[in-house]
């Protein structure tokens, strides 16, 4: 994966600097909300709500556990279409793949589709490293772009700026990129999307290269699926004449009619529409470049591992690898709508990024071990999930190997986890509650000299307790122990 996490500091430290930002959080705040209360009211409208998200799960475990056989029909099908099939081990990889592709051509500017899977290789910074310029067209994308920014949100990368800082970025920076922003440019929503819609028409029409992800790729026909709100998908897809898709291997999906439930529950999750304004499909090429012709004259597909199956190969955390990208979790997270997304130095902010980028990336840097300590363990994100990933068992289960360190074992495979700085306390601290917890006679007597001493409690932890007393109360001791209460109760040993 794309070390964009590099310089800098791990959650606590950045989310303790984003907390202080006040318009940040005013920003993310009515934003958040907004997202979540529209959607809630979507979800309400299906009576089946709950059958559709267990579908949408056991597809996507169907699939994760026969991917091998998925992704090979997949291949057969792209190509007996017309299309050119790639497979990349890692982000590295499929940045060459795609800069060869767009040099061979003879292009030199390329248009994208919004692409989450892009985002994570640094594409554009590799193709612009080959004097490539790739431009976004997705409107949050290119006001992320254009302001030399940082997506903060899966959905709505620009979910951290307000209509005057967008509009700041446009009279500043757009001219810079293509066709200015008109004089007199107000913050207005329409006006900034009529300038962002001229500025794009022209690349749209100039372009001879595309580079998109996609939502979803159906192994039985070789077809791609993108869902967009803005129709600058659909002008990608079309226009111009060749077409590369870059994939990670987890969208695939067995068949066409497995698309009916994600196209009920995607749209209801992300933007709280019934159904998305623009959801475009294609296999292989388009028909031949004629007066009705449109769609591309050449395809291909990068199918992206970076770390993926080594994801797979985690019983509890592979179902990271369910998420359709909806970002309901962020919107309902209590800590990302605190810290933003930025603070989470990667891609994929929020709860999914908290146990995603950690399986991807590993746990050697300092940032990715802090990402499953980022959430409160609300439940919040899981009770959204449209797949219903739990994703606090996860945050659980990685918590468990950062601070284990050493050797962990993943269905029979000893993997190496090198413990982060700063829990070499957590670490002694869960070994000596395994000492406690395995020798019932201490516990018992520790239980009740606790109660007897509950008079002597401290308001304050010593040493690395001292953090979480400086904004918590020690909870008081109970007057007598569970074991000597049931016992008196029930007449039995606990």
């Amino acid at each position: 994966m794309t070390a964009t996490h590099l310089g800098m500091p791990a959650f606590p430290a950045a989310a303790r600097e984003a907390v202080r930002d006040d318009v940040l959080r005013a920003n993310l705040r009515r934003a958040t909300h907004t997202i979540r209360d529209k959607r809630a009211r979507a979800v309400s409208e299906l009576a089946d709500w709950d059958r559709l998200r267990a579908a949408g799960k056991a597809v996507k475990d169907h699939t994760l556990r026969h991917l091998d056989h998925y992704l090979l029909r997949l291949e057969a099908a792209v190509t007996a279409a017309g299309g050119t099939v790639h497979w990349a081990a890692d982000a590295a990889e499929a940045n060459r793949i795609v800069t060869a592709l767009v040099l061979a051509t003879g292009e030199r500017e390329v248009v994208k589709v919004k692409s989450m899977a892009t985002q994570e290789i640094g594409l554009n910074e590799a193709l612009e490293a080959a004097g490539i310029a790739a431009y976004e067209t997705d409107l949050a994308e290119l006001i992320v772009q254009m302001g030399h920014d940082r997506p903060s949100h899966i959905l709505v990368p620009a979910i951290h700026l307000n209509r005057a800082e967008i509009r700041e970025v446009f009279r500043t920076e757009m001219g810079r990129w293509g066709r200015p922003a008109p004089d007199g440019l107000g913050d207005d929503p329409r006006e900034l999307a009529e300038a962002a819609r001229l500025h794009l028409r022209e690349k749209f029409l100039h372009a001879k290269v595309a580079v998109s992800g996609a939502n979803f790729m159906v192994a039985e026909t070789g077809t791609m699926v993108v869902f967009e709100s803005e129709g600058n998908g659909r002008m990608c897809l079309t226009l111009p004449e060749t077409l590369i898709s870059v994939v990670g291997i987890e969208k695939v999906v067995p068949t066409f009619r497995d698309l009916e439930i994600f196209l009920q529950t995607l749209p209801r999750s992300s933007t709280a529409e019934r159904m998305n304004p623009y959801t475009t499909m294609w296999t292989g090429l388009g028909p031949s470049k004629g007066a009705d012709g449109d769609g591309p004259a050449a395809f291909h597909l990068v199918l992206l591992d970076n770390g993926r199956t080594d994801t797979l190969a985690d019983e509890v955390g592979r179902q990271a690898l369910r998420c359709i990208r909806c970002s309901a979790c962020l919107n309902v997270c209590p800590v990302y709508e605190r810290a933003g997304g930025h603070a989470y130095g990667s891609v994929y902010p929020g709860p999914i990024g908290a146990i995603l980028s950690p399986q991807l990336r590993g746990t050697d840097e300092e940032i990715d071990a802090s990402l499953p300590y980022a959430s409160t363990l609300c439940g919040a994100c899981y009770e959204v999930c449209p797949v219903a990933i739990d994703i606090p068992e996860v945050l659980l289960h990685l918590r468990e190997r950062v601070a284990q360190g050493g050797p962990a074992t993943r269905e029979g495979i000893r993997v190496r986890i090198r413990p982060a700085r700063g829990h070499t306390a957590e670490r002694a601290a869960l070994r000596a509650a395994r000492l406690l917890l395995e020798r019932p006679g201490a516990l018992r007597a520790g239980e009740r000299l606790l109660s007897r001493a509950r008079r002597l409690r401290p308001r304050r932890l010593p040493g690395p307790g001292r953090a979480w007393t400086d904004s918590r109360e020690l909870p008081r001791p109970p007057r007598e122990p569970f074991r000597d209460w049931w016992a008196r109760e029930r007449g039995g040993r606990a």
